[in-house]
């Protein structure tokens, strides 16, 4: 973490930010986050993250006491005081306290501005492996702060040398942990419609795509017989999956297409963040 917060309405040393222990936020797991980039001291498709940010109060019936207006200049401020040129700043809102610790409350908001590290070189250059697991995360269209399930079984991915889950069910594959989930097969993209996140990453590799895109069910079948597969993610970007299970995934090398978007992101990025 960087020096210094938004807490309680004001900025503060990042060590002093606090939650009382009755939170719904820790008592009962009930809060939402996002989390966006920083390059050259612009943050990356910010607009965006904060329509996901509100949405997500809304829908969960945390109150937001920050209007878009203000959510950015606090962003504007907290890069200032961090001198954050690149990295990343969360914002996460709890579920507040509750009279019946159950019910949804008057939420605490945070801003927090981080350190951020990219995955290794190799697993762009390589690839990566996914392990199934069937389950479909809770109200999956919002941000939550509930985790539980990915962080509980993370020691078996790393047991199994793999970088992270695909969550299925009844077939259908949904998404990762924390990332979306893609394929390319006979040079069109498919990438499941249901039980996900709408990643702001995915948004805009769906625009830099110029081959066909299909946005629909998605079978586990289909999937290991893909050509190419890769996740999406703010902190990842783009990383090709090359093995799902034991299961090779095309050539077993990150294909082309892959290859091709990720260089397509960063050449937006770079376009988006001249100084």
């Amino acid at each position: 973490m960087k020096p210094y917060c938004f807490a309680d309405g004001q900025f503060v040393p990042t060590k002093d930010a606090t939650l009382h222990a009755s939170d719904l936020g820790l008592i009962r797991g009930y809060g939402i986050f996002d989390f966006f980039r920083t390059v050259n001291y612009q943050p990356l498709f910010l607009e965006d993250y904060l329509d996901r940010f509100i949405r997500s109060a809304e829908k969960t019936f945390i109150p937001l006491p920050y209007s878009r207006s203000e959510l950015k200049e606090i962003v504007t401020q907290l890069i200032q005081k961090n001198d954050l040129k690149a990295g990343g700043i969360r914002m996460v809102l709890s579920g507040g306290m509750s009279e019946n610790h159950f019910s949804p409350g008057k939420g605490k908001l945070f801003l927090f501005a981080e350190e951020l590290i990219f995955p290794a070189k190799e697993k762009y250059e390589q690839g990566i492996k996914l392990l199934t697991l069937e389950h479909v995360r809770p109200i999956a269209s919002i941000k939550t702060t509930n985790y539980a399930l990915a962080v509980w079984h993370s020691h078996i991915w790393k047991e199994q040398g793999a970088e992270d889950v695909l969550y299925h069910q009844n077939g259908y594959v949904s998404e990762s942990s924390r990332s979306n989930f893609f394929i390319v097969k006979n040079n069109e993209i498919i990438t499941p419609s249901e039980h996900i996140l709408l990643g702001i990453t995915r948004k805009n590799i769906l625009k830099l795509a110029d081959i066909p895109v299909h946005i629909r069910p998605l079978t586990l079948k289909e999937t290991l017989e893909a050509d190419e597969a890769f996740i999406t993610s703010t902190t990842k970007i783009l990383l090709p999956v090359t093995q799902i299970d034991e299961q090779p995934i095309g050539t077993g090398k990150p294909g082309p297409i892959s290859l091709d978007l990720l260089k397509r992101f960063k050449d937006l990025e770079s376009e988006l963040t001249k100084a």
